[in-house]
């Protein structure tokens, strides 16, 4: 029988409104972001549907994205589904598939999550961050730019995350990262575009936010997970609650290893993809990393209904 993954996505897929119509469908849909609302002490749900600029905030946006996915979760698990043989999430993803698999709590995830935000926003002062999406370029000669530029500003620039072949994302300080750009369109790359995000994450500059995140975990209890998550730094699946931890951490300084998530997903025998969140990015990805796999993204009451 062939194997099947969940994937759960990262911050750039939320949407105003997102989920609106499978919430008349599904009542957890709304239950879910009451719990997650009780937490936070606002309404999540009228932020999501009204609020668009409130719902891009880092810290707001962050545990929208892990209710929905969450709250998806719940719809098929409910109606049904059967639980997959592997999950994995790209970078703030990871939490969603850690909490579906059983390791964190929730309501655990959603301070977890919004703590998160607020500590990479506090890591670097806004206007002084950049990212810039690198398309067509080889992975190896986007490093390289980095490296070149990084020298050059004597600031913070790296390759982040390594999305899929010919598409790879830089984060650094704004003149370091527009260096590095430059550098990478000069190199051959078809394009180099400036994203609209207040946070330049998983590079250095995110070590404080990190060192923050490590001193609240200590207060979360973790659980050994009942479905394997393989995770964005090492691409590998861990057991023991510190080690996931652990992994947590570095995640916030580390690239996230997208390409190679999928790939490995494929090698272990997995051939279908299920997308479990807003929007189609991973799905998108996964058709340009490994053609072994197919990936459809269920969060459409006809989708849900033709997965069943």
């Amino acid at each position: 029988m062939s194997k099947q993954a969940w994937v759960f996505p990262g911050q750039g897929s939320q949407s105003l409104g997102m989920l609106s119509d499978l919430a008349t469908e599904y009542p957890v849909i709304t239950a879910v972001f009451e719990q997650a609302s009780a937490v936070l002490g606002y309404d999540l749900w009228q932020v999501v549907q009204q609020d668009e600029s409130k719902l891009n905030q880092t810290h707001i946006t962050q545990p929208a994205l892990l209710a929905a996915s969450y709250a998806l979760f719940k719809v098929l698990t409910e109606n049904g589904r059967n639980l997959p043989d592997y999950m994995a999430g790209h970078s703030l993803g990871e939490y969603s598939a850690l909490v579906c698999a059983g390791v964190i709590k929730f309501t655990d995830a959603i301070k977890l999550v919004e703590a998160r935000g607020e500590f990479m926003q506090q890591a670097v002062p806004a206007g002084t961050g950049a990212m810039y999406a690198i398309i067509g370029l080889d992975d190896a000669k986007v490093v390289e730019c980095c490296e070149r530029a990084q020298i050059e500003a004597k600031e913070v620039v790296s390759a982040v995350n390594f999305n899929s072949p010919g598409q790879v994302v830089i984060a650094g300080t704004s003149d370091a990262a527009k260096l590095a750009a430059d550098y990478c369109k000069e190199s051959g790359a078809k394009r180099a575009l400036p994203l609209a995000v207040s946070v330049p994450s998983h590079c250095a500059l995110m070590q404080p936010a990190a060192e923050k995140l490590q001193a609240l975990l200590t207060s979360i209890e973790f659980s050994a997970a009942q479905i394997p998550v393989i995770n964005n730094v090492d691409v590998a699946i861990e057991s023991e609650p510190m080690a996931i931890k652990l992994a947590l951490v570095k995640q916030l300084y580390s690239p996230v290893r997208w390409t190679e998530t999928v790939v490995a997903l494929a090698d272990n025998g997995v051939e279908s993809l299920y997308e479990i969140g807003p929007g189609k990015v991973l799905t998108g990805l996964a058709k340009r990393i490994d053609k072994r796999v197919s990936c459809d993204a269920l969060n459409t009451i006809e989708s849900i209904a033709n997965n069943a």
